[in-house]
Protein backbone atom coordinates (compact mmCIF):
# COMPACT_ATOMS: atom_id res chain seq x y z
CA UNK A 1 0.00 0.00 0.00
CA UNK A 2 2.62 2.44 0.69
CA UNK A 3 4.81 1.56 -2.37
CA UNK A 4 1.68 2.06 -4.37
CA UNK A 5 1.14 5.62 -2.62
CA UNK A 6 4.52 6.02 -3.13
CA UNK A 7 4.51 5.72 -7.00
CA UNK A 8 1.27 8.04 -7.57
CA UNK A 9 3.35 10.34 -5.14
CA UNK A 10 6.41 10.23 -7.27
CA UNK A 11 3.97 10.18 -10.70
CA UNK A 12 2.24 13.27 -9.63
CA UNK A 13 5.74 15.08 -8.44
CA UNK A 14 6.94 13.83 -12.21
CA UNK A 15 4.28 15.23 -13.55
CA UNK A 16 4.30 18.30 -11.65
CA UNK A 17 7.90 18.91 -13.04
CA UNK A 18 7.56 18.03 -16.55
CA UNK A 19 4.96 21.53 -16.69
CA UNK A 20 6.94 23.45 -14.77
CA UNK A 21 9.62 22.85 -17.48
CA UNK A 22 7.29 23.13 -20.42
CA UNK A 23 5.80 26.43 -19.17
CA UNK A 24 9.47 27.60 -18.22
CA UNK A 25 10.66 26.43 -21.93
CA UNK A 26 7.29 28.77 -23.19
CA UNK A 27 7.90 31.56 -21.23
CA UNK A 28 11.38 31.66 -21.93
CA UNK A 29 10.53 31.91 -25.70
CA UNK A 30 7.41 33.45 -25.37
CA UNK A 31 10.23 36.83 -23.68
CA UNK A 32 13.03 35.91 -26.51
CA UNK A 33 10.49 36.32 -29.19
CA UNK A 34 9.77 39.70 -28.19
CA UNK A 35 13.38 40.67 -27.40
CA UNK A 36 14.88 38.93 -30.74
CA UNK A 37 12.24 38.33 -33.20
CA UNK A 38 11.46 34.39 -33.75
CA UNK A 39 14.48 34.19 -36.43
CA UNK A 40 16.65 35.68 -33.58
CA UNK A 41 15.88 32.94 -31.41
CA UNK A 42 17.80 29.87 -31.89
CA UNK A 43 16.94 26.64 -29.61
CA UNK A 44 20.21 27.12 -27.55
CA UNK A 45 18.90 30.66 -26.33
CA UNK A 46 16.09 29.10 -24.95
CA UNK A 47 17.46 26.20 -23.35
CA UNK A 48 20.19 28.69 -21.62
CA UNK A 49 17.05 30.87 -20.67
CA UNK A 50 15.40 28.30 -18.89
CA UNK A 51 18.10 26.63 -17.49
CA UNK A 52 17.76 22.57 -19.78
CA UNK A 53 19.86 20.80 -21.88
CA UNK A 54 18.85 20.63 -25.54
CA UNK A 55 18.23 17.21 -24.86
CA UNK A 56 15.68 18.94 -22.50
CA UNK A 57 13.98 20.62 -25.02
CA UNK A 58 13.61 18.01 -27.34
CA UNK A 59 11.87 16.24 -24.42
CA UNK A 60 8.73 18.75 -24.49
CA UNK A 61 8.81 20.05 -28.33
CA UNK A 62 9.82 19.09 -31.56
CA UNK A 63 11.19 22.38 -32.96
CA UNK A 64 10.85 26.09 -32.34
CA UNK A 65 8.20 26.24 -34.82
CA UNK A 66 5.94 23.92 -32.44
CA UNK A 67 6.89 26.30 -29.41
CA UNK A 68 5.46 29.44 -31.71
CA UNK A 69 2.70 27.47 -32.97
CA UNK A 70 1.17 26.94 -29.01
CA UNK A 71 2.11 30.37 -28.18
CA UNK A 72 -0.23 31.26 -30.95
CA UNK A 73 -2.76 28.18 -29.98
CA UNK A 74 -2.99 30.30 -26.13
CA UNK A 75 -3.16 33.55 -27.22
CA UNK A 76 -5.64 33.33 -29.60
CA UNK A 77 -8.08 31.33 -27.34
CA UNK A 78 -7.79 34.49 -24.70
CA UNK A 79 -8.35 37.14 -27.31
CA UNK A 80 -10.95 35.81 -27.96
CA UNK A 81 -12.51 35.72 -24.45
CA UNK A 82 -11.22 39.15 -24.10
CA UNK A 83 -13.08 39.70 -27.13
CA UNK A 84 -16.28 38.56 -26.26
CA UNK A 85 -16.12 40.46 -22.97
CA UNK A 86 -18.30 43.35 -25.03
CA UNK A 87 -20.77 40.89 -26.25
CA UNK A 88 -21.26 38.76 -22.39
CA UNK A 89 -21.87 42.20 -20.67
CA UNK A 90 -25.22 43.10 -19.32
CA UNK A 91 -25.71 46.14 -20.81
CA UNK A 92 -23.80 48.28 -23.06
CA UNK A 93 -20.51 49.49 -22.79
CA UNK A 94 -19.93 52.98 -21.38
CA UNK A 95 -16.86 54.79 -20.52
CA UNK A 96 -15.97 53.22 -17.91
CA UNK A 97 -16.42 49.95 -19.17
CA UNK A 98 -14.15 50.40 -22.26
CA UNK A 99 -11.47 51.66 -19.91
CA UNK A 100 -11.40 48.64 -17.51
CA UNK A 101 -11.77 46.33 -20.82
CA UNK A 102 -8.62 48.00 -22.19
CA UNK A 103 -7.32 47.43 -19.09
CA UNK A 104 -7.87 43.80 -19.40
CA UNK A 105 -6.47 43.62 -22.82
CA UNK A 106 -3.22 45.04 -21.51
CA UNK A 107 -3.57 42.31 -19.22
CA UNK A 108 -3.90 39.59 -22.02
CA UNK A 109 -0.94 41.71 -24.00
CA UNK A 110 1.33 41.21 -20.81
CA UNK A 111 0.75 37.29 -20.94
CA UNK A 112 0.65 36.77 -24.50
CA UNK A 113 2.30 40.15 -26.18
CA UNK A 114 5.46 38.99 -27.46
CA UNK A 115 3.91 36.34 -29.79
CA UNK A 116 1.40 38.98 -30.96
CA UNK A 117 4.24 40.76 -32.25
CA UNK A 118 6.92 38.25 -32.96
CA UNK A 119 3.56 36.93 -34.76
CA UNK A 120 3.38 40.23 -36.42
CA UNK A 121 6.82 41.47 -37.48
CA UNK A 122 9.18 38.35 -37.30
CA UNK A 123 6.83 35.02 -37.57
CA UNK A 124 8.04 31.86 -39.61
CA UNK A 125 8.19 32.80 -43.28
CA UNK A 126 6.15 30.40 -44.84
CA UNK A 127 2.43 30.61 -46.62
CA UNK A 128 0.87 28.03 -44.16
CA UNK A 129 1.94 30.24 -41.34
CA UNK A 130 0.67 33.34 -43.28
CA UNK A 131 -3.05 31.47 -43.84
CA UNK A 132 -3.14 30.80 -40.28
CA UNK A 133 -1.95 33.78 -38.90
CA UNK A 134 -4.77 35.81 -41.14
CA UNK A 135 -7.55 33.71 -40.63
CA UNK A 136 -7.14 34.49 -36.89
CA UNK A 137 -6.58 37.99 -36.74
CA UNK A 138 -9.77 38.71 -39.36
CA UNK A 139 -11.70 36.62 -36.90
CA UNK A 140 -10.47 38.48 -34.04
CA UNK A 141 -10.79 41.77 -35.70
CA UNK A 142 -14.64 41.03 -36.93
CA UNK A 143 -15.58 39.69 -33.95
CA UNK A 144 -14.36 43.24 -32.30
CA UNK A 145 -15.59 45.30 -34.79
CA UNK A 146 -18.95 43.96 -34.24
CA UNK A 147 -18.77 44.59 -30.69
CA UNK A 148 -17.53 47.84 -30.74
CA UNK A 149 -19.52 49.24 -33.79
CA UNK A 150 -21.79 46.41 -34.65
CA UNK A 151 -23.29 48.01 -38.32
CA UNK A 152 -22.20 51.17 -39.02
CA UNK A 153 -20.32 53.28 -41.48
CA UNK A 154 -17.55 51.64 -41.56
CA UNK A 155 -16.70 47.11 -41.76
CA UNK A 156 -16.21 45.39 -38.68
CA UNK A 157 -12.83 44.20 -39.85
CA UNK A 158 -11.97 47.82 -40.60
CA UNK A 159 -12.59 48.59 -36.99
CA UNK A 160 -11.27 46.11 -35.42
CA UNK A 161 -8.19 46.20 -36.92
CA UNK A 162 -7.46 49.99 -36.05
CA UNK A 163 -8.73 49.01 -32.76
CA UNK A 164 -6.17 46.21 -32.27
CA UNK A 165 -3.45 48.05 -33.93
CA UNK A 166 -3.94 51.04 -31.32
CA UNK A 167 -3.53 48.77 -28.47
CA UNK A 168 -1.29 46.42 -29.56
CA UNK A 169 1.11 49.69 -30.30
CA UNK A 170 -0.55 51.19 -26.94
CA UNK A 171 1.32 47.94 -25.02
CA UNK A 172 4.07 47.74 -26.53
CA UNK A 173 5.53 51.18 -26.02
CA UNK A 174 4.88 50.80 -22.07
CA UNK A 175 7.13 47.64 -22.11
CA UNK A 176 9.44 48.62 -24.98
CA UNK A 177 10.25 52.44 -25.39
CA UNK A 178 12.34 54.82 -23.62
CA UNK A 179 9.86 56.84 -23.15
CA UNK A 180 8.81 56.56 -19.77
CA UNK A 181 4.69 56.43 -19.74
CA UNK A 182 2.34 55.88 -16.66
CA UNK A 183 0.72 52.44 -17.57
CA UNK A 184 -2.79 53.60 -16.15
CA UNK A 185 -2.83 56.81 -18.02
CA UNK A 186 -2.21 55.20 -21.10
CA UNK A 187 -5.33 52.40 -20.65
CA UNK A 188 -7.18 55.78 -20.19
CA UNK A 189 -6.17 57.80 -23.26
CA UNK A 190 -6.36 54.11 -25.33
CA UNK A 191 -10.11 54.30 -23.71
CA UNK A 192 -10.84 57.65 -24.40
CA UNK A 193 -9.79 56.90 -28.35
CA UNK A 194 -12.31 54.06 -28.45
CA UNK A 195 -15.21 55.34 -26.91
CA UNK A 196 -16.41 57.04 -29.82
CA UNK A 197 -16.74 54.61 -32.19
CA UNK A 198 -19.03 52.47 -29.53
CA UNK A 199 -22.85 51.96 -30.82
CA UNK A 200 -25.21 53.62 -28.68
Amino acid sequence: MTVISDARSNDLTDSSRGERTRSAILDASRRLFLERGYSGTPINAITEACGISRAGFYTYFKDKREIFNVLGQNSYREVLAVVAEWSEAAAPFGPADVREWVGHYFDFMDRHGAFVMASAYSAPDDDEFRASRNRMVTRVSWKLGQAIAGDGAHSPEVIGVAVTGLLDQAWYTLHRQTVAVDRDEMIAVVAEMIVPMVRR
